[in-house]
C-alpha cells in the first residue's frame, strides 16, 4: 500500500495495473475505506483527532485547516451535503483533473468519510460543464460504488459553469442552491455554509484524497512527510518555460526552484508565478523560499491553487500580467463594483503599460485603481488580481521604469508563455 502523501504514486500505480478507475483494484491496491459499522462507538471523535493529528490543511486554496473546518461543519440532518469542488478553474492547475480521471475513488471515499464523520445526507462532486473525460471517469466510479454496496450516502455529479469564479465555494454552494455562482462575502472561512436552508460542507478534490489516505495508514505517516508546522504533500501543476510541463507530489517545505526543476525549465528562470493566475510573482531573490504557508506568506506568496509557472527569459512579465489581469476581469461573477468596473479599469492600465504607451499618468492612475479595489469585493476574485498586479510591478520593476518611459522591452511582442491547457492531464513521477 503507498502511503499517505503518495498520491501521484498510487495514481501510477493504477495506471500500471491497468485499472485507474476499477473499484475492485482501488480496493485490492488500498483497502476498503474506514467507515465505521453501525456497531461503532466513538468513531467520529476518532476520525475528528485523527484529522486534527495529521495538520493536513486544504488543498484547495485557502489551505484552511481541515480539522477545524471539519469541527465547524454543521451538515448533520436531511439535506445535509459534503460538496467534493472539483471545478478546477484555474486554467493552469491539472491536478484534480489527474486525480478524478486516474483515481476517482480516493476522492469519493475522502468525501465518504466525511460524509460519515457529519451525518451528512448526500456527496455531491462538482465537475464543470464540458469536462468530459473527467464527467466519465466519476460517472463510471459512481456507477461501481452502487453495484458494490460502498457508497453508504448517495454520491451525485453536478455539472457547474466552467467558469474561474465558479470554483470558489460560496459561489459553488450558491450555485447548488439557485443555479448561479455569486460568491458570497466571507471574511471568516470558519463560518459554515449552507445550500439553502441545509447545511454544506465543501471540500477541494486533493484534501479528501489526502484524507482518504490518511484514514488508511494514519496520521503518522502524513506528519512524516514535509515540515512538522505543514505536514504532508502537496500536488502542484508546473508549466511555463519548461520541457515536461506536468503535475509534480512535492513535500511542503520544498524549495520554489527545486518544483520548478521538476519539470526542466529550458533555461534559467526570471520569475516564478506562485499560486495560480491570482496568486505572485516571485523572483529570483526568493526561489529558495520553501512551498509552506508561513514561508510563502513572508515574500507575499501563498500556495494557493498548487501552481508553479516558470518565465523564461525571452518573456515580458509585464505582458503576461496584462493577459492574466484581462483574463481575470472577464471571469468576474459581475455582481459588484470592484469586478465590474474596477477590474477591467486595472487590465486597460497594465495592458497600456506592457506595449510602453506613453502615458504620464498611467502609473499614478494604476496605483490609484489598486487601493480602490482591494479588499472592496464581494469574494477575494478582485484582491487576487490586484495582488497579482502589485506583484508584477515589483518583480518587474525595472521594465516598469522602461514601459512607462514609451521603451518596451524587445520581449513585450512575443509569443505569451502562459497557458490555458484543456487537454487531459498527465502526471509526472
Amino acid at each position: 500500500m503507498p502511503n499517505a502523501g503518495d498520491l501521484l504514486a498510487t495514481v501510477e500505480h493504477y495506471r500500471l495495473l491497468g485499472h485507474p478507475t476499477d473499484l475492485q483494484g482501488h480496493i485490492a491496491t488500498l483497502g476498503p475505506a474506514s467507515l465505521p459499522s453501525a456497531a461503532s462507538r466513538g468513531w467520529r471523535q476518532g476520525f475528528v483527532a485523527m484529522v486534527e493529528a495529521s495538520g493536513l490543511g486544504g488543498r484547495g486554496g485557502s489551505g484552511f485547516p481541515a480539522a477545524v473546518k471539519l469541527a465547524l461543519a454543521q451538515v448533520g440532518g436531511p439535506g445535509g451535503t459534503v460538496v467534493v469542488n472539483a471545478m478546477e478553474g484555474e486554467p493552469a492547475s491539472d491536478k484534480d483533473k489527474l486525480l478524478l480521471s486516474r483515481a476517482p475513488h480516493l476522492v469519493l471515499d475522502g468525501a465518504q468519510l466525511l460524509a460519515a464523520a457529519t451525518g451528512a445526507r448526500c456527496v455531491t462532486l462538482c465537475v464543470p460543464e464540458g469536462r468530459r473525460h473527467v464527467a466519465a471517469a466519476v460517472r463510471s466510479a459512481m456507477g461501481d460504488r452502487v453495484a458494490a454496496a460502498c457508497a453508504p450516502v448517495p454520491e451525485v455529479l453536478a455539472h457547474p459553469p466552467d467558469r474561474f469564479i465558479a470554483g470558489e465555494e460560496s459561489g459553488l454552494a450558491r450555485w447548488l442552491e439557485s443555479g448561479r455562482s455569486l460568491p458570497s462575502f466571507r471574511p471568516d472561512k470558519g463560518v459554515a455554509l449552507r445550500i439553502g436552508r441545509h447545511g454544506a460542507l465543501v471540500h477541494n478534490a486533493e484534501t479528501l484524497a489526502h484524507l482518504a489516505m490518511i484514514a488508511r495508514t494514519g496520521p503518522e505517516a502524513f506528519r512524516a512527510r514535509g515540515l512538522p508546522e505543514d505536514p504532508g504533500t502537496s500536488l502542484v501543476t508546473v508549466s511555463g518555460a519548461v520541457e515536461h510541463p506536468g503535475v509534480v507530489e512535492i513535500e511542503r517545505g520544498t524549495p520554489l526552484i527545486d518544483i520548478a526543476r521538476r519539470a526542466l525549465p529550458t533555461g534559467q528562470p526570471q520569475a516564478l508565478l506562485v499560486g495560480g493566475y491570482g496568486g505572485a510573482w516571485v523572483g529570483p531573490e526568493h526561489f529558495a523560499t520553501p512551498y509552506a504557508s508561513f514561508s510563502l506568506r513572508a515574500i507575499g506568496a501563498t500556495a494557493g491553487v498548487g501552481v508553479v509557472v516558470v518565465l523564461g527569459r525571452n518573456a515580458c512579465g509585464l505582458a503576461e500580467s496584462a493577459r492574466l489581469v484581462s483574463y481575470l476581469a472577464g471571469q468576474s461573477a459581475g455582481q459588484c463594483g470592484p469586478c465590474v468596473y474596477g477590474l477591467p479599469a486595472i487590465a486597460a492600465d497594465l495592458t497600456g503599460l506592457a506595449r510602453g504607451e506613453a502615458d504620464p499618468g498611467l502609473l499614478v492612475r494604476l496605483d490609484r485603481r489598486l487601493r480602490e479595489v482591494d479588499g472592496r469585493g464581494a469574494c477575494r476574485h478582485p484582491d487576487g488580481a490586484v495582488h497579482l498586479a502589485r506583484s508584477a510591478l515589483h518583480v518587474f520593476a525595472a521594465d516598469v521604469t522602461a514601459h512607462a518611459a514609451g521603451a518596451p522591452c524587445e520581449h513585450a511582442g512575443r509569443q505569451m508563455q502562459l497557458r490555458f491547457p484543456e487537454a487531459a492531464p498527465r502526471a509526472r513521477p
